[in-house]
């Protein structure tokens, strides 16, 4: 690597995409929240420096070399591996769709400081969390705060149509909650009870350590989901195969 410019980074391994017999794409998140994509060589071989160092989910401290069209993983040392994730179905699938939507909304040369605290602390709640609703829970709360800072924040307190405070229904489309009235005249807007209205606001609203002592059922968690991926796909535009794989584990 002698006469390559090199730096450190701490970053989220959030995605690995094969590369020759041996070799790894890396994408990754990287400590001042701006996506990184490097090359690690020989990840794949069995035994290798790398292949322990560069899986999913881990945030790990790389010296890397700066390359032509990518850049080239020189060292790696885990800092934290996020170990009670890997081995586990379901919070690998939880894990899989915060990781997903990480690589979604951190982009090249375009550093964000909220996105790698966020996504690390998302990804310690997947190990914390425990049972199934709450996994559910965790993700669509990261789908929900990572959108909102993105610039697509739910509109939650009145009809984003009309203004009326009494709000039934919820649209990803026409940008959160509305009337019973204005919601006839948006395709594909969906009933919400009270309750539901109220999860939706607290994922906004508690931290995630306020979310995983909550009390939760099943059937709430799954709703919640089902409509974080409904709002994140609307509006990121994109089809995202890891929460689908999640809601319908």
């Amino acid at each position: 690597m002698s006469g390559r410019r090199t730096y450190r980074t701490r970053a989220i391994v959030l995605d690995r995409t094969k590369l020759g017999e041996q070799d790894l794409i890396l994408t990754m998140l990287s400590a001042d929240g701006s996506q990184l994509r490097a090359v690690a060589k020989g990840a794949r071989r069995p035994g290798g420096r790398l292949a322990a160092r560069v899986e999913l989910f881990c945030e790990t401290d790389f010296l890397i070399a700066a390359g032509r069209s990518l850049d080239i993983v020189s060292e790696a040392s885990i800092a934290e591996p996020h170990a009670l994730i890997r081995g586990d179905y379901e919070r690998t699938a939880a894990a899989s769709a915060v990781a997903e939507l990480a690589r979604l909304t951190c982009f090249e040369d375009a550093p964000d400081p909220l996105l790698f605290p966020i996504c690390s602390r998302a990804l310690t709640a997947c190990e914390q969390a425990g049972d199934r609703p709450h996994l559910d829970l965790v993700a669509a709360a990261y789908a929900t705060k990572v959108l909102a800072h993105g610039g697509w924040r739910p509109e939650l307190a009145s009809c984003c149509a009309c203004g009326d405070a009494a709000v039934s229904f919820f649209s990803a489309t026409a940008g959160g909650v509305l009337c019973e009235s204005c919601a006839h005249e948006v395709a594909g807007a969906e009933r919400v009870s009270p309750e539901r209205l109220a999860w939706l606001r607290a994922l906004l609203g508690c931290t995630f350590d306020e979310l995983l002592v909550s009390e939760v059922t099943a059937e709430e968690a799954l709703g919640l989901l089902s409509l974080s991926h409904l709002w994140a796909a609307t509006h990121l535009d994109a089809r995202l195969r890891a929460m689908e794989f999640l809601a319908g584990a």
